[in-house]
């Protein structure tokens, strides 16, 4: 990433970069800020795009020869090309490739042991990007709040990254639809998160399992009939609970022997939301969190048998959790 910024920086290119990994945003801006580098504002001219894994090489190899028209560069962007997890002729042509032209490799994953991955990261710049940790997000959130004249507490931003998809992108989107919210007004607040905000079905898990934990009934089976509102099928809800019980294990055997980086790779879950499933699972028991999946897993059992109907199978299965 030093590197990369570098580049952008003193304006000095390398003739092959490689953006992978599992933030999108991140991907796309730096993929449109070398673009804007390389070429400016407004020149087409000098730019090739390909995308999917049935690229047609030759025509690629042909677009990255031609030589660039009134400019120093050209530059070609390659999307999901799974050229980084499959052999390909690719490597073997880089190093003939003019040194007029940049390649821009946009791929969400890669074989490290793959011959093109190996020439990128030995000749040209390869950059992982990765799901922020915490302390990031809310950093970069709290830019974006000042560039717009707004600002919130840490604990309005906790519980704001919370509420809505992780993402950088809908992070982003959310953020805008708060600004455009509380136009002439400094201060974000909870209720503005409550007012405008999609909340992600995960989250929506995080208040519901909450409610069980207080042994809540009513307000748990207020929030499955917001989900069902919002047009989730119950059988993706069993899912989403299933997966939320599985996790919630995890880390209850991993809490003391992992930092939560190692944490959140182990179970599959983003580093930021480590501390939300830590303080959910001290309201359980270890053994409380294995009957609960086991009962989503025999819920899930007697759909299949066609012996309850979805719906009210999840219900009855979340009444149960609230009452024991």
């Amino acid at each position: 990433m030093k590197q990369l910024k570098e580049d952008l920086k003193n304006q000095t290119f390398h003739p092959v970069y490689l953006l992978y990994g599992e933030e999108d945003y991140l991907k796309r801006m730096y993929r449109d800020r070398l673009k804007k580098a390389v070429l400016g504002d407004g020149d087409e001219m000098n730019y090739s795009y390909f995308e999917g894994k049935d690229i047609d090489f030759p025509t690629l190899r042909e677009a990255a020869n031609t030589l660039p028209f009134f400019s120093d560069h050209r530059i070609i962007v390659v999307e999901n090309s799974r050229m980084f997890k499959n052999a390909s002729e690719m490597a073997d042509y880089l190093p003939q490739m003019p040194d007029t032209t940049v390649i821009v490799f946009v791929e969400k994953e890669v074989d490290k042991r793959n011959k093109l991955y190996k020439y990128v990261n030995k000749n040209g710049v390869a950059v992982e990007m990765t799901t922020m940790t915490e302390r990031e997000l809310k950093a970069w959130v709290a830019v974006i709040l000042k560039q717009n004249g707004r600002k919130m507490l840490e604990s309005t931003a906790s519980y704001f990254l919370e509420q809505v998809e992780n993402s950088m992108t809908n992070v982003k989107n959310e953020l805008d639809k708060l600004i455009s919210y509380t136009e002439g007004r400094e201060e974000i607040v909870r209720d503005d998160i409550d007012a405008v905000c999609s909340v992600q079905v995960t989250g929506r898990i995080f208040q519901m399992m909450d409610a069980v934990a207080s042994g809540n009934q009513g307000e748990t089976l207020r929030l499955y009939h917001d989900l069902l509102t919002l047009r989730e099928s119950p059988m993706s809800m069993l899912y989403l609970l299933t997966r939320h019980f599985n996790v919630l294990l995890q880390v209850k055997a991993m809490s003391g022997r992992y930092d939560k980086s190692e944490m959140a790779k182990r179970a599959g879950v983003p580093p930021f939301a480590v501390g939300k499933y830590q303080s959910q699972c001290h309201r359980f028991s270890g053994e409380k969190l294995r009957r609960m999946l086991d009962a989503c897993i025999e819920t899930e059992y007697q759909f299949k048998r066609g012996s309850i109907g979805d719906q009210l199978g999840v219900e009855l299965l979340l009444i149960s959790f609230a009452q024991s």
